[in-house]
């Protein structure tokens, strides 16, 4: 029923990431953020 912190411990050991998971998540989170500060930046320039 309930997990004792070893097992948590090594639980959370063997879900660690790979480094292309890692780069992926970057690169994603860059294209999210590129996308919505260009879509913000169109829309105040198309407001002027």
């Amino acid at each position: 029923m309930f997990e004792t912190l070893d097992d948590q411990i090594r639980r959370d050991a063997n879900m660690e990431t790979t480094r292309a998971q890692r780069v992926l998540r970057w690169v994603l989170a860059l294209a999210v953020t590129v996308l919505v500060l260009g879509g913000l930046l169109f829309g105040v320039r198309s407001l002027g």
